[in-house]
């Protein structure tokens, strides 16, 4: 009888043990969602899945391009290839005039994708949907609250004037050096992903730094 018992309280030490550590687990990974990015782990966090697989490393970045191996990918003429060094207005061409930055529609990737890759599984994608006039439904991957207002066009503005150096300490000549500030360095991901938690006080503080306006109607209206 006493086995039994010994036995019965060893169960229920181990159930409450696991209990208590799965509870810890959920709380470490609701405070990391809340104060900054989610762990990368049953979808959160991460890069979305995109229904065209777009290379930012080939478009925006200018290192050498390399295969799912990690050799040089080669041209026609067996030479290295690297990324084209594209600039972020390139294809996001309003986001030094207004509030979104806003995403290519399909005809502007045609414009070079009509005679450039067509052997590409992921071009051919594209090419399709240009065929049946179709938008590309690309998934969102920095979000803000819907009670919050973001508009781009003053902050590439403000960093790109002589004198106002970025939180990096250097001075923007161009947009997409201000764009690295938020999103990161796209240029080196193969897949974007929200590298900054974008949380109200990361905003804040940036705005007390540079003496911007910290009242709720700068950003809630």
């Amino acid at each position: 009888m006493q086995k039994k018992r010994v036995a019965a309280f060893m169960v229920m030490a181990v159930g409450m043990g696991l209990g208590g550590l799965v509870t810890l687990l959920l709380v470490l990974f609701v405070a990391r969602a809340w104060w900054t990015t989610p762990f990368e782990v049953l979808g959160f966090g991460g890069a979305p899945t995109q229904p065209i697989a777009f290379p930012h490393t080939v478009h925006a970045g200018v290192d050498i391009i390399l295969d799912a191996d990690g050799n040089p990918k080669l041209d026609t003429s067996n030479q290295e290839m690297n990324g084209l060094g594209l600039g972020c207005t390139f294809c996001h061409r309003n986001v030094d005039k207004g509030a979104a930055a806003s995403i290519p529609p399909v005809e502007q990737c045609i414009f070079c994708h009509k005679s450039i890759g067509t052997d590409l599984p992921e071009v051919a994608k594209l090419i399709n949907a240009w065929d049946n006039k179709e938008a590309v439904v690309w998934e969102r991957v920095h979000r803000l609250p819907d009670s919050v207002r973001f508009v781009h066009e003053p902050h590439i503005r403000f960093f790109t004037e002589p004198g106002n150096l970025m939180p990096s300490g250097e001075q923007a000549t161009l947009a997409a050096n201000v764009c690295s500030t938020c999103h990161g360095d796209v240029a080196q991901m193969e897949e974007v992903k929200q590298v900054r938690s974008l949380k109200m006080g990361d905003c804040v503080d940036c705005h007390r730094n540079y003496s911007a306006p910290t009242d709720c109607t700068t950003c809630h209206y």
